[in-house]
Formats: structure tokens, C-alpha cells, sequence
């Protein structure tokens, strides 16, 4: 690992003699414009520019408080120039820079979690970050965040408050502040946060950029200060999706010294479905604390969803709130006391007074309170399992309402509450999520929508939240060597009863595809839920069929195959662009009695008309 010096931002300010300027938020839309070419493959950039760019950002920004420690600009631009020595072999992330949430570890920087008397200087980086650099990406430093990672507002920390990059008096949502505003002021390329109320998605709504969540365990949390450790995550904000998802399957990676790390499938991004069902909120529980601009612009997000083929669905989201109220009202917040109780014991001064409120609360807890709230939420999920299972994913505003600085200091704990309405019930029922930017609201500010699937969905939602944003992704849309192309015709289409089944497995869609003409679809009688079967038939009386063709990896192949019923079973498919794919197929002696449907061209047009019929 290369030596360096460190150097606070103060100090970067007042030793830098870079003169370059780059106009705030420049950096970020260079990377999202030139991120691909037209086929598809990632640019390379010189690591020095890259770096030297970075610093000027941060320089034209001029905000002390955004981050915490720096790597010196000497060792950076040695690091930088090794890297490009090196070259770009095998570092998909090559020149890209980034910011670290100072509750994560960067080997030479210290650690602090925005408590000075907790810091220390790690030997290593946490896993996560490790990885990052193996692939070619550079730390420029730590960034700023409510202490302990306590708090959704980005306020609670003694090194200052970053300043919003849409609008000074706003919060910068937290608590990992510093480095959603790291990303949106043009700085850095992308940036590590944490999650476990929604701090890795908040301050990407407030900031006007894109938080990725993954799913529980799919990142390691090896190196990272705890806040609640069951529930926690290291997150990824960008200015795009492609940045984001590009970032996540390389820091995604099982971790044998993380006990809560899970062998999950690698994320594999997916394209947007014809079709898909998005659970929102009943109109009547729909909670924007008067921000009438909020309101308006998830009316017009949804809109867009319409648009691109999403059925919207009101639901009842009372459970999700219950499940939601256990984080903070339970006991979940002893996870917090667990994790900073030598220090808080030993001296409560070094905490933030909100901080210390929130955390010294858990004291009077007992595990008797602990066990009560575990059944409570196991009959919570009980209850929205079957919500959850009829729906593709959820659509919800990532922030409820824009609070200002002044607003929060005169009411901390209730605000901070009001932000995480749709956030906090995420990890306690082990789903992923993905906040995306939207349209300009009514007062200027970036809308921000905030899609929830299963955990194993993270491709899933990213490519719903490519299509939002109308990225075109770097990433190839075809099935990956390791996975395995599956044509389903019935059931299992996107928006229908089953299709759940698939994305459950990592199921990702590839693309819709017509086979040739040696087929013909009869629906099946007696089957439930309605299903057909699809004859290869060689007498020239054949039709062309209508598939959707998804991917899985070998286990999710396996598994899934397993569960199909007779007299229904898998083979090749062809299609009339010459690619073949495995495929439901039916076996001849069972369409005897069933309806040839042939002439509607595929199941779901068929069931349009007997709707209509």
C-alpha cells in the first residue's frame, strides 16, 4: 500500500496550488456522458487527470464540512501515477474517484464516525473498500456524517454540516452526508455511505443523485463501525445507475470473516420488464408533511412508471409503518448502545447531545424487550409477506418532505422521524432498494423515487431505475457466461402470478423474443394458476409465439427447473432472430383436451381478450 501523509480539508485548502476550475457538478455529468461508448464499454481515463480533476472540484466547492480527512494531493497523484503504470488490465473501476463515510475504513485515513475522541488509523481497508481499489479506484478521502451513523439528516456531527448541493438551507439527509454531497457537488465519481434506517438513500434524494442499498449481505461489512450490525450495509451513491450497479458487482463479494455476510447471487442487472405490478401507498396514507412540491412530483413519477408499463397498485402500507416503528420505538436502538458503550460509559461528552439522546435511551431496555419485538416483527413479516410476494417492488417517495437546518434544530428527533416514513422499514424486512432522481419539482428541487424489491433484486431495480432516468447502461443486457437463458410463454411472465419466482431466484430479464414459427400454445386446462403449453410442432402448421427470455445463475437454474410440474418441462427454443434459449415446452399426450390458442400469438395477448371477450 502506498505511504502518504494526511491532511484535513482545512488544510487541503490552504496548501493546494491548484488553479484549474470545474464548475460544481461538472465532474459528475463528465462521467455520466462519457461513462460508455456506443458498444458499450466502459472509457478509460487518465487516473492523473482524474485525480487532479477531483481536487479542483473539491477546491471550487469550498465546503470544510463535506469531508473529514483527505488523502495529501502528493500521494494521490503518486498513487494515481502508479496506477496508470499499471494500467488498466482487469480494473473495471480504473481511474474512477471516491469517497469513503468515515464509519468505514481506508487503510492510512483515520476512522472517526464523526467523534474525534472514538478515531483511530486503520492498517487496512474495510473489505469493501479494498476491493474497490483492486479495480482500479482511488480514495480521495473520508467524508462527513451524523455520528455513529445516528440520525437520517446529516446534521449531528461536530466536524460541521455539508451544505446541500441543491440548496443551502436544506439538510443534506444522513447520515451519510458528506458523501452523497462528495458525488453530487461534482468531487468524486461515486461514494460508500451506510444504510440501516435509509441513510444511503436519503441523502441521495436531498442531493439529487442516485443511493443504491443492496441487499443484506451482499457487501461485507468487514471494517465498518456498526451502528445496528444486524441490519446494517455499506451503500453506494452516483450521479447515474450504471456508476452505482457497475460500482456494486464489484464490491459485492462473500466474506467468511463477516458473519452477516450471505453467498447471494452475483447482481446481475436487468433490463426493464414489458410488465411488472408497483405496490404504492393508499392515497389516504401517503405522508408529505405539507410539502406540496413532493406530493405533485411522486404523482408525476408514478406517471412516468405508467408509462413504461408498470400497473400501479394502492396498497396498504400500515404494516410496513409498523415494521418501521420497531427500529427506533424498539429495541433496535440497544444495537446502537452495544456499539459504542465502552465510549459512551466511559465519556457521554464526546457524543453529539442529540446523538447521546437517541442512543443513551436504549438503557433502560431489557432482553425481555428484545424478544417481544422479535416476535413482533416475525408476525409483521408474516402479514406482508403475501403483499410483498403479489407485488414486483414498491415505488415510494425517498424524501417525504425538504427540511431546512433551521427546521431540524428547533425539532430534531420528530423531523428525523418524519424523513425515514418510507425508509425504515426496509432492512428490518431484508429488502433492497434503489433511489433514483426524477423530474425538477415545482420549487426547483430534484424529485426522488425510491424503488423496494427482495433481497437478490438489486439488478432487478436498477434496471426499472435505468429506464426512469433514461440511462442507457454500459452494462451488456445478454446473459453473462456463468448464467443460464431461460423463454417463459405462460405464468411466469413479467406482471403475472409467478413471475415472483424468478426474480426470487436472481432472475433478471434479457429481452422479449417471437419463436419461429414450429410452435403452437394451447392453454391448459385445470391448471392453477392458468397456465399453457407450448408444442414444437414440425408440420409446417406452426406459429410464431410471444416469450420473454430471462437469466439465472446455475443455482437459480437448478432450482427453478425444479419446481416446473408436468406435463410441463424445458428445451431448446428457437427464435426468429436465429438465438436459441431453454425454454417451458409441453409434452404432446397433454394437449389432447386443451385449447389451441396459437392464433392470439402468446399467452398474455390471450388473456387480454377473454377480458374482453
Amino acid at each position: 500500500m502506498t505511504s502518504y501523509t494526511n491532511t484535513t480539508l482545512a488544510q487541503f485548502f490552504c496548501i493546494s496550488t491548484l488553479n484549474a476550475h470545474i464548475s460544481i457538478g461538472h465532474r459528475a455529468s463528465l462521467c455520466i456522458i462519457s461513462s460508455t461508448t456506443t458498444e458499450g464499454r466502459a472509457l478509460q481515463i487518465s487516473p492523473v487527470t482524474a485525480v487532479r480533476q477531483a481536487l479542483a472540484a473539491l477546491k471550487a466547492y469550498d465546503d470544510p464540512a463535506t469531508f473529514i480527512s483527505l488523502k495529501s494531493e502528493v500521494a494521490l497523484l503518486d498513487e494515481a501515477a502508479a496506477l496508470e503504470a499499471a494500467g488498466p488490465t482487469d480494473k473495471p473501476l480504473y481511474g474512477l474517484i471516491f469517497a469513503v463515510k468515515d464509519n468505514i475504513d481506508a487503510a492510512g485515513l483515520p476512522t472517526t464516525a464523526a467523534c474525534p475522541d472514538f478515531a483511530y488509523t486503520p492498517e487496512r481497508s474495510a473489505f469493501v473498500v479494498a476491493r474497490l481499489e483492486a479495480a482500479g479506484a482511488i480514495v480521495l478521502g473520508k467524508t462527513n456524517l451524523d455520528q455513529f451513523a445516528t440520525g437520517l439528516v446529516g446534521v449531528r456531527s461536530p466536524y460541521g454540516v455539508p451544505r446541500n448541493v441543491q440548496r443551502a438551507d436544506l439538510v443534506p439527509g444522513g447520515s451519510s452526508s458528506g458523501s452523497a454531497v462528495a458525488v453530487a457537488a461534482g468531487i468524486v465519481d461515486f461514494a460508500l455511505g451506510t444504510d440501516t434506517a435509509g441513510s444511503g438513500r436519503i441523502p441521495a434524494g436531498m442531493n439529487g443523485i442516485v443511493g443504491l442499498k443492496p441487499s443484506l449481505g451482499l457487501f461485507s461489512a468487514s471494517g465498518m463501525v456498526p451502528a445496528c450490525r444486524t441490519l446494517d450495509t455499506i451503500s453506494v451513491f452516483a450521479g447515474d445507475v450504471d456508476t452505482a450497479f457497475r460500482v456494486s458487482t464489484v464490491a459485492a463479494a462473500f466474506d467468511a470473516a463477516d458473519a452477516y455476510s450471505r453467498q447471494l447471487p452475483a447482481p446481475t442487472l436487468s433490463a426493464m420488464p414489458p410488465r411488472l405490478r408497483v405496490g404504492v401507498p393508499l392515497d389516504a396514507q401517503r405522508k408529505f408533511f405539507g410539502d406540496t412540491a413532493a406530493e405533485a412530483s411522486y404523482a408525476e413519477d408514478l406517471q412516468r412508471l405508467e408509462a413504461l408499463g408498470a400497473e400501479i397498485v394502492e396498497v396498504d402500507f400500515e404494516p410496513l409503518h409498523a415494521v418501521a416503528r420497531l427500529l427506533y420505538e424498539g429495541p433496535w436502538v440497544a444495537e446502537r448502545y452495544a456499539a459504542t458503550r465502552t465510549l459512551l460509559e466511559a465519556s457521554p461528552g464526546s457524543f453529539h447531545p442529540v446523538t447521546r439522546r437517541i442512543i443513551e435511551g436504549a438503557r433502560g431496555l431489557t432482553a425481555v424487550s428484545a424478544f417481544e419485538a422479535t416476535y413482533r416483527l416475525m408476525d409483521l413479516k408474516r402479514d406482508v409477506a403475501p403483499l410483498l410476494s403479489s407485488l414486483d417492488c414498491l415505488a415510494v417517495p425517498t424524501v417525504p418532505r425538504a427540511y431546512t437546518v433551521a427546521e431540524l434544530a428547533a425539532d430534531p428527533i420528530t423531523l428525523n422521524s418524519n424523513l425515514g416514513s418510507y425508509t425504515n422499514f426496509v432492512n428490518l424486512l431484508d429488502l433492497a432498494a434503489l433511489s433514483v432522481p426524477t423530474g425538477t419539482r415545482s420549487d426547483g428541487l430534484r424529485g426522488s423515487l425510491t424503488l423496494i424489491g427482495k433481497a437478490n433484486s438489486d439488478g432487478y431495480l436498477a434496471g426499472i431505475g435505468a429506464a426512469l432516468t433514461g440511462e442507457v447502461l454500459s452494462t451488456p443486457l445478454r446473459a453473462a457466461a456463468e448464467r443460464i437463458e431461460i423463454a417463459v410463454v405462460g405464468a411466469h411472465l413479467s406482471g403475472l402470478p409467478l413471475n415472483g419466482e424468478l426474480t426470487a431466484l436472481g432472475g433478471s430479464f434479457v429481452r422479449e423474443a417471437d419463436t419461429t414459427r414450429d410452435y403452437r400454445l394451447f392453454a391448459l386446462p385445470g391448471t392453477v394458476p392458468p397456465k399453457p403449453g407450448l408444442l414444437r410442432v414440425g408440420d409446417g402448421t406452426g406459429a410464431a409465439i410471444a416469450t420473454e427470455v430471462w437469466s439465472l445463475d446455475a443455482a437459480g437454474f437448478g432450482a427453478f427447473v425444479a419446481k416446473i410440474p408436468a406435463p410441463l418441462g424445458v428445451g431448446t427454443l428457437r427464435f426468429a432472430d436465429g438465438t436459441t434459449a431453454k425454454g417451458f415446452l409441453v409434452e404432446a399426450e397433454a394437449v389432447g383436451n386443451a385449447r389451441d390458442i396459437s392464433e392470439f400469438g402468446g399467452w398474455r395477448k390471450f388473456l387480454a381478450a377473454k377480458v374482453l371477450a
